[in-house]
């Protein structure tokens, strides 16, 4: 579930910001891990555990992507405590979904203890784009924690994210090529309902999810739990090579 203790050294081959200057920079990234625990001792304690890339350096792509990776844990943090809670750095996020599980504690003493973990790892660097993985699961009570994986795609020349749309050159067509696929996967026939197998689609339509990244040699496809199935059936992930999905890509 969980990536710990990390210790790896990626070099990551950035594209000139001049568009005169074609030679390319090497930047470093670190992971780093981090925990919080608040002042509880012993097994029933509230825990946050972060493992995380941060890309070396001191220019403005450097500054964007890794605001991009703080934000998108911050985001996730905050999306499990009160709504008029909110926090601006990691830390703080941290602290302040301690602080929320201490409150439900005095007033639901039987609660289980909750507990988020979150990890950005590297799915691909290429020269045209930057594929981070991003893994969370938290539990903050009920019957069962929540997981999800998202990617943040971004551009390497201007180290902004890329939107989905734009990583495909006909939305349409990628999508219809998608779904043959899928169904191949999944034992559905081209005749059949895309739902005849018990998936979720909404209005019986094939769609592409928000979680689509790269590896170095496919590209992936993730459904998160209760996106098009339930919870007991778990993420629903298509790897298609990129030699076969190329011709779709805008690189």
């Amino acid at each position: 579930m969980m990536l710990r203790n990390i210790n790896i050294i990626i070099l990551i081959a950035l594209i000139s910001f001049s568009c005169k200057n074609d030679s390319s920079q090497l930047l470093s990234s670190q992971s780093f891990s981090e925990e919080y625990h608040g002042d509880c001792k012993g097994s029933d304690c509230v825990q946050v555990t972060i493992d995380y890339i941060k890309i070396n350096g001191e220019n403005e792509i450097v500054n964007k992507i890794n605001f991009t990776i703080g934000s998108a844990i911050i985001y996730f943090l905050n999306s499990n405590i009160e709504k008029n809670i909110r926090a601006s750095t990691i830390s703080e996020a941290s602290e302040k979904f301690i602080k929320n599980y201490e409150n439900d504690k005095k007033e639901f003493p039987e609660i289980s203890p909750y507990f988020a973990e979150i990890s950005v790892t590297e799915s691909t660097i290429k020269e045209n784009i930057i594929s981070l993985r991003v893994q969370q699961y938290s539990f903050t009570g009920g019957a069962h924690g929540n997981g999800s994986t998202k990617f943040l795609n971004f551009n390497p020349t201007s180290g902004t994210l890329i939107p989905n749309t734009s990583l495909m050159k006909n939305k349409k067509e990628f999508t219809e090529f998608v779904e043959v696929l899928f169904r191949k996967e999944n034992n559905i026939s081209p005749s059949d309902s895309i739902n005849s197998t018990g998936f979720w689609f909404e209005n019986d339509t094939f769609s592409l999810p928000d979680s689509i990244g790269f590896t170095e040699t496919s590209l992936l496809i993730i459904y998160n739990q209760y996106e098009i199935a339930s919870y007991a059936d778990g993420p629903i992930e298509l790897e298609i090579p990129l030699e076969i999905a190329k011709q779709y890509l805008t690189f």
